[in-house]
């Protein structure tokens, strides 16, 4: 074992949140590039862009689940998470060295369905992010103990993370998201495979852990999950309207706003009941929940900001003045198109997005330790909502898109460090991979939500709506983390009892 292991140094902290930047490169690159190559180099419409993005969600449902359960009980290579770290590692490799090269695939193999091509490799890359993701979380949760020292596990996993998204973008905006594809291939190598291998896990159950004989199946994981049954719905709804439309068309919005009613309405009893008897299983719940909101707006930005950006900001402004193009024009020479344009102005946010990703969670650090992380988390993501606010009501050219996001950041940061430190501290130590791995359903079933927006945002025309849909759903989920309680770790005393999980 290193000598930075055993002392939980700052070094070690952040030597074990290299896979989740592994991760989180390879989900940057994903952002910055699929939809845009989709559209622009294969000429895919709004909506079958969506489709495709919903190989994450569904590899999402298999890969974190069953990979957190077997991960749980399994020693091999050395350890519990490592080797699925690393077989995802080379699997996303491996998917993103083929992206550019779905025409080519096409010929062939005789497949002439470029969507279906498309959702497959996705699928895989995907299938190969949730593999790891789930590890890469649940071995920081592992090898932490509970309180300060976690959450500084898990804000050191952002703060790298972070800067590698930041570094992905950057690259977008200088190179093309072509030739990111090709350096992400390498990065997500580097960073998933090698770093592992200097992390030694604990093969020794704790005692907790030893006497646990609670055992998880999946009609067990289906009661779990009973807040996200509108999400798993419509899920199941939008993979048949694909291939059914006309014959489903008229049950689309019914069933989107059923669903959305049905997540409030659980969520308003799930309150109720952790009023009349709090525990941690019920504070597990409504995080869960809350989260869910969360992903809708952040998926369907992610998505679909490149149309928006199409349609409401570039007809406002002309392709010199552009500063997103200044990156490219000046490191490379080459002249930039109305498509690279709208491709570098998606980068450029997303790389501001990210930037404040990878500061704010030091800065929300601070915050957590005087006001606790709850109130922490809904202050961060109150600027989220904001943000979608003013991009969707007063982004008329470049600029105001990237105020919109540096607002939009300060929840991000906040998303994808604080929430599962909290999280974590609601659940069964002994199941942590894969309690992670239902967690997770709590973001892709909602990714699934995504495709609604996009079927509402083509039928209408309207591309305004997508942010007047963020800031929605992000206000929903402030109002329900407003009931969530502050950890006991946090160093506020809670009167909860630690049945449930």
């Amino acid at each position: 074992m290193l000598n930075i292991q055993k002392k939980m140094s700052n070094p070690f902290l952040a030597l074990l949140g290299l896979p989740a930047t592994a991760v989180g490169f390879a989900l940057s690159t994903q952002i910055a590039a699929l939809s845009w190559i989709l559209s622009n180099k294969y000429g895919l419409d709004i909506h079958e862009v969506a489709f495709v993005w919903l190989a994450g969600p569904i590899a999402g449902i298999f890969g974190q689940v069953i990979v957190g359960l077997i991960s749980d009980n399994v020693w091999f290579m050395g350890g519990r998470r490592r080797p699925f770290i690393m077989i995802g590692g080379l699997v996303s490799t491996i998917a993103f060295l083929t992206l550019p090269h779905i025409r080519s695939i096409s010929n062939i193999t005789g497949i002439t369905d470029i969507i279906l091509i498309a959702s497959i490799i996705a699928l895989f890359l995907d299938l190969s992010i949730n593999v790891t993701f789930n590890p890469a979380r649940s071995i920081i949760a592992d090898l932490t103990p509970e309180g300060k020292v976690r959450t500084s596990g898990f804000v050191w996993m952002q703060i790298i993370s972070g800067f590698f998204g930041v570094f992905a973008y950057f690259l977008s905006m200088v190179f093309g998201n072509e030739m990111l594809l090709y350096i992400a291939a390498g990065i997500v190598f580097l960073t998933a495979v090698f770093p592992i291998l200097f992390i030694q896990e604990k093969k020794e159950q704790t005692q907790d852990q030893a006497d646990d004989k609670e055992k998880f199946g999946v009609l067990q994981i289906f009661k779990e999950i009973f807040p996200l049954y509108g999400f798993l719905v419509f899920g199941v709804f939008s993979l048949f309207y694909h291939f059914f439309t006309d014959a489903l068309a008229a049950w689309h919005n019914p069933v989107l706003i059923g669903s959305l009613i049905y997540s409030v309405a659980i969520g308003v009893y799930i309150i109720l009941q952790g009023l009349k008897h709090a525990s941690n299983k019920n504070e597990f719940q409504k995080i869960m929940l809350a989260h869910s909101f969360t992903w809708v707006a952040f998926q369907s930005m992610f998505i679909l900001s490149g149309f928006f950006i199409e349609n409401q900001i570039l007809p406002n402004i002309g392709l010199q003045g552009i500063t997103a193009n200044w990156f490219a024009e000046k490191l490379t020479g080459v002249t930039q198109t109305s498509a690279s344009s709208v491709g570098n102005i998606v980068s450029l946010g997303f790389f501001i997005l990210n930037l404040i990703g990878a500061i704010f969670p030091l800065i929300l650090q601070s915050i957590a330790k005087k006001i606790g992380r709850v109130k922490t988390y809904i202050s961060a993501l109150s600027f989220s909502a904001i943000g979608y606010f003013y991009i969707a009501f007063f982004s008329r050219v470049e600029l105001d898109f990237y105020i919109g996001m540096f607002l939009v950041g300060i929840g991000w940061s906040a998303v994808i460090s604080i929430v599962f430190a909290i999280m974590s501290e609601r659940v069964n130590p002994a199941k942590m991979g894969l309690f992670m791995g239902v967690f997770n359903l709590a973001v892709v079933l909602p990714q699934m939500m995504s495709n609604g927006v996009a079927n509402v945002i083509k039928a209408t025309g309207n591309h305004q709506l997508l942010y007047i849909f963020c800031g929605l759903l992000i206000t929903t989920s402030v109002i329900f983390w407003i009931f969530v309680k502050e950890p006991e770790s946090s160093g506020t005393k809670l009167n909860v009892p630690s049945g449930g999980h």
